[in-house]
């Protein structure tokens, strides 16, 4: 296992050239836990155990950090009918003013926070954690009331879509501000915003009711004196200087070939934002170990001593991603790497 060190992906969310090829991914997944550790009790998500094993699973991989949840705040929404496909209009439970007033907003400060707290004890050395959140200021809106319902909201009662959006975008800042008083190297704001050709809502729509909420949780992590990383899927393309210039994150995560190939992406905005990972996930799940390994080296010499980018997949690692292949594309930026069988 390689030695870690945290600096070398800071070196890269400050847009400066790391002193090796370095590794970035949201998530990995439970299967791909126990294969790079041998752990197969890995734990229920966000115990003890899990924390544990999946710090183990990033330091065996090569990977500088590991992502976990700050606490257990969330937004309590209605039940979904599919477990592993998500209606976006499922479960909504705020749809006028009356159940608004009813909805029992959670409190951030009342959340757990001890995964953080006593993530000291067992981080592998060198290791350093990158905080996540609960969902998103979109996103949890969308939970709450529905997309349908909610894009209509927008239009037909912008007052209560105003307070809704207010009502969650103010207890996320709160959830980074106190994130920002653990240990943690950086923070991911993941908030999906958009589809493969345009944003959920309106770019007007965007600017009015989601961004000045990002720009505010940017804000509460850079004040916590660490980076900010945005995850978010879809085309972004007309509110990329909202992210760049009003919301000012560090880096940028979650990309797709249909949209745009991350090596456009790294061209295009690699000098204003830091770049992290982008190799597609359905590329990564059709091709070769030697198609894989080609166009991540590749891509390794484009940006070679430019800086700003991690090399990793466009999303995330789900379960039916062939594990060789994905162990193929992190091989080129750790090849010393022994994974378990």
């Amino acid at each position: 296992m390689r030695k870690l060190d945290f600096a070398q992906f800071k070196k890269v969310l400050e847009r400066k050239a790391p002193d090796r090829p370095t590794l970035f991914e949201f998530f990995l997944n439970g299967p791909m836990h126990t294969r790079l550790t041998g752990i197969r009790d890995i734990g229920e998500w966000g115990s003890p155990q899990w924390c544990r094993t999946t710090a183990a699973a990033y330091a065996a991989a090569g990977y500088d950090y590991v992502t976990l949840g700050a606490s257990d705040f969330g937004f309590p929404a209605g039940e979904h009918r599919h477990e592993k496909s998500i209606s976006q209009n499922d479960g909504a439970v705020i749809t006028d003013r009356a159940s608004f007033n009813r909805y029992q907003w959670p409190d951030p400060n009342a959340a757990d926070r001890t995964r953080l707290d006593n993530a000291r004890q067992w981080l592998p050395e060198g290791l350093r954690i990158v905080a996540y959140g609960p969902g998103g200021v979109l996103e949890n809106c969308i939970s709450l009331c529905g997309y349908e319902a909610l894009a209509m909201m927008v239009l037909d009662d912008p007052q209560l879509a105003g307070d809704i959006f207010d009502s969650v975008g103010s207890r996320l800042v709160r959830y980074y501000e106190l994130a920002g008083r653990c240990d943690v190297g950086a923070m991911i704001s993941n908030d999906d915003w958009g589809f493969a050709q345009q944003t959920m809502l309106s770019t007007q729509d965007m600017r009015k009711f989601v961004i000045p909420w990002h720009k505010k949780i940017v804000y509460a992590i850079h004040s916590a004196g660490v980076p900010a990383i945005l995850h978010s899927c879809g085309n972004l393309e007309l509110v990329m200087d909202d992210i760049v210039d009003v919301c000012k994150y560090d880096a940028k995560h979650s990309f797709e070939d249909k949209i745009m190939p991350v090596e456009e992406v790294y061209e295009k905005w690699g000098k204003r934002i830091a770049i992290l990972g982008g190799i597609d996930v359905d590329f990564i799940c059709r091709s070769s170990r030697q198609q894989i390994q080609q166009r991540c080296q590749k891509m390794l010499q484009q940006v070679n001593r430019r800086g700003g980018f991690a090399l990793g997949t466009g999303n995330s690692v789900p379960e039916y991603i062939p594990q060789d292949n994905y162990l193929a594309m992190i091989q080129v930026a750790n090849p010393d790497a022994k994974f378990v069988a």
